[in-house]
């Protein structure tokens, strides 16, 4: 029997009862490699909810769906943005108030308006809620036209439901966190759907370059807009607010866009001409 000690006074077996195991190791890698798939999903997911139907369909109708598909993409975006879920006809009234307005004071979200980010979206919060309780009405012809579900409306705007999905969120990082350090990812979850609006109206209307002279202070903030899926080609979608492929230029990469092509290519959604 290996009775040696360390320095310390401590026997051989005893300092290996405490050493991690392998076991415990590749554990703790699966565990982390969980959570971290799980945020990429999740912000994947609510990312291209906001893009592809909250903004590209539900605010600038660029494409035509069935109502079948209609459905299914208002499900999603329910499911993706779960405790941050952004009504969507009131969605795209906030943002039709931004195209009206850009850069002016009476533009929902300008940089330029706001002493930093969070007042910024205090704003856009007070503006989104009276568009959604109907304190605001829409100057728009069209919003009128656009879809509802009012199932979906009604669930996604519970506050039992929104805790409900923050609990599953809680849940995951309770049953997979290798530590209490990643808990604080949390947050980006419970608030995902308007982080990603945060930081593409204060990022996409003051830092970035210009290809087009537009009325306004909106930039592109990346070439590659890896994280926000295009979003933050700002300049380049007002100048063609209309066009679904937000990049303009060779170098630029719109990475929803060839998504939208193969969803028009297999006939689920139809593709206006611009």
């Amino acid at each position: 029997m290996d009775t040696r000690t360390d320095p310390n006074g401590e026997s051989h077996i005893t300092a290996l009862r405490k050493s991690p195991t392998n076991k415990s190791i590749v554990a703790e890698d699966i565990a982390m490699t969980a959570i971290i798939l799980f945020f990429i999903i999740h912000w994947y997911a609510s990312v291209i909810a906001q893009s592809f139907f909250l903004h590209r369909y539900m605010a600038h109708g660029m494409f035509r769906m069935s109502k079948f598909w209609e459905r299914f993409f208002y499900l999603f975006t329910f499911l993706a943005q779960g405790s941050s879920f952004l009504h969507p006809k009131s969605y795209a009234a906030l943002h039709m108030e931004h195209h009206k307005h850009s850069d002016t004071e009476e533009d929902p979200h300008s940089p330029h308006f706001f002493q930093d980010v969070y007042s910024m979206m205090k704003n856009t919060a007070v503006v989104y809620f009276e568009f959604k309780t109907g304190k605001r009405d829409s100057s728009s012809p069209k919003i009128n036209a656009l879809p509802t579900w009012p199932l979906i409306d009604q669930l996604g705007n519970s506050h039992f439901v929104r805790i409900g999905f923050c609990c599953v969120y809680a849940l995951f990082y309770y049953i997979f966190a290798p530590s209490p350090i990643w808990w604080l990812l949390l947050p980006f979850h419970f608030l995902m759907g308007p982080i990603h609006g945060a930081f593409v109206n204060w990022c996409g209307h003051k830092y970035g370059y210009r290809n087009h002279d537009t009325p306004d202070e909106s930039r592109n903030t990346f070439a590659w807009d890896l994280l926000f899926v295009g979003e933050t080609f700002q300049n380049n979608h007002h100048r063609f607010p209309n066009r679904a492929n937000f990049a303009n230029r060779w170098y630029e990469c719109d990475v929803l866009y060839p998504f939208i092509l193969t969803l028009n290519k297999l006939q689920i959604i139809k593709l206006n001409k611009t």
